[in-house]
């Protein structure tokens, strides 16, 4: 399927790691070498990979570890200190396990916000995975620390922007208007205008953000970060649920992105965000998961149904977010959220070939009444059978062929464990 109208039936052909022809009608000849793979996709369907715009790989370690809190308290009082227990290999058995997740539910494209980042960049770029990363940077702290978080951040986008044959690209990421103070927040401003980096941050999460915002700043966090001149550079903001209209209408203005993350957002019971308005703005919007132990798993395909049933629930319009339109928000919204659906995002020729394959031969997709209803409100990422990424195959009938899953749960159970333990 493109962007525009699903291809039913067809043929796609993939030379190296770019589409060279999608349509209903044969391929040219000139296209079908006699060495080239031949696939039949008879009872699958081909999409495009979802688009995954916000999340912590890491914290896969922590699913399930506390549950059932407001956001305050299960960052300060759980989340925070186990994750000041986590050692480079936590980081990086928690990073593995989440790209198997990842690629087992059809997700190909993804972006990350944690400490010690370079070891997400290195799993990254020896799973073939496309990742948008970025190390992530709490501000309470002392000003040398402030100074040495902020290196370390620039010293990591740089190093890394365009690595693994261009599939891992880089922004910068001050945690939130909450945890960095407003000065801190200009030293990122101004780094990312330097080295051309975009900004990521969290924003207007929950009520009580907004308030506590209120009190120590004299404005909301919209506000708040367009006098610290946060959206004059390319912005990605995670959540955005306590928007005004007058703040839309900015965020609209500035060109703003925002990853709704609506599951993670029930579970933290920190609302619903105004999803049908921010598309009626033109804006940017795309889906994430947020990171596992909020949400608590990273099948793309839940936050796909998930956003067009909420919405609907809310509104009392069952016509609010159709079946197309979710389906979007996963895919090219995703991609236009990180500014590149002119790569990915859409099954179309010109376009790198990430792409997946679902097993529609089972009885949830039966009737073959309408491909797009079945695969936003019927399946789900068990359903991927095969992952493309790069024209590469990265899953082959539910295996990864390069990640070892077996040692990477073992090991991200024994570093849960340890931490556990201490």
């Amino acid at each position: 399927m493109n962007d525009e109208q699903p291809v039913v039936k067809g043929h796609m052909v993939v030379t190296n790691d770019v589409i060279t022809y999608i349509g209903e009608a044969e391929p040219p000849q000139h296209l079908l070498e006699q060495n080239v793979e031949h696939i039949n996709g008879a009872k699958q369907a081909f999409m495009p990979g979802l688009v995954n715009t916000h999340g912590h790989t890491p914290m896969t370690l922590l699913r399930g570890f506390s549950d059932d809190q407001n956001l305050q308290v299960w960052l300060s009082e759980k989340m925070w200190p186990m994750e000041a227990k986590y050692t480079a290999e936590d980081t990086k058995n928690g990073a593995a396990l989440a790209q198997v997740e990842m690629l087992l539910s059809g997700t190909t494209t993804f972006v990350d916000m944690y400490d010690r980042m370079e070891l997400v960049a290195e799993i990254t770029e020896y799973s073939g995975m496309r990742g948008m990363l970025t190390r992530g940077v709490i501000g309470l702290c002392s000003e040398e620390e402030q100074k040495q978080k902020l290196q370390n951040a620039i010293s990591f986008a740089r190093d890394w922007n365009g690595k693994a044959d261009g599939r891992i690209s880089t922004m910068l990421a001050p945690h939130a208007p909450y945890t960095c103070p407003p000065a801190y927040i200009e030293q990122f401003v101004q780094a990312a205008r330097d080295y051309n980096l975009p900004l990521h941050t969290h924003m207007s999460e929950s009520i009580a953000e907004v308030e506590q915002n209120v009190k120590d700043y004299g404005a909301r966090p919209v506000e708040h970060l367009d006098r610290l001149g946060f959206f004059s550079c390319p912005t990605l903001l995670a959540h955005a649920v306590h928007l005004t209209d007058e703040e839309i209408a900015l965020l609209a203005a500035r060109d703003v992105a925002i990853s709704h993350n609506p599951i993670s957002n029930l579970k933290l019971a920190s609302g619903v965000a105004r999803l049908p308005q921010l598309l009626k703005a033109g804006m940017r919007v795309s889906l994430g998961t947020d990171g596992p132990a909020s949400n608590n798993n990273l099948d793309l395909f839940e936050e796909i149904r998930f956003a067009a049933l909420l919405h609907k629930g809310v509104s009392y319009d069952p016509t609010v977010i159709p079946a197309s339109e979710a389906l979007k928000l996963g895919t090219i919204y995703g991609a236009r959220s990180l500014w590149k659906d002119e790569q990915i995002g859409s099954l179309e020729a010109g376009k790198k070939a990430d792409f997946i394959a679902l097993n529609i031969d089972q009885a949830h997709f039966y009737p073959m009444t309408d491909i797009v209803s079945h695969l936003v409100y019927s399946a789900s990422g068990k359903d991927v059978l095969h992952v493309w990424i790069d024209g590469k195959q990265l899953v082959r009938n539910r295996e990864c062929l390069l990640l070892d899953e077996e040692k990477i749960k073992f090991e991200a159970e024994a570093s849960f464990k340890r931490m556990i333990s201490q």
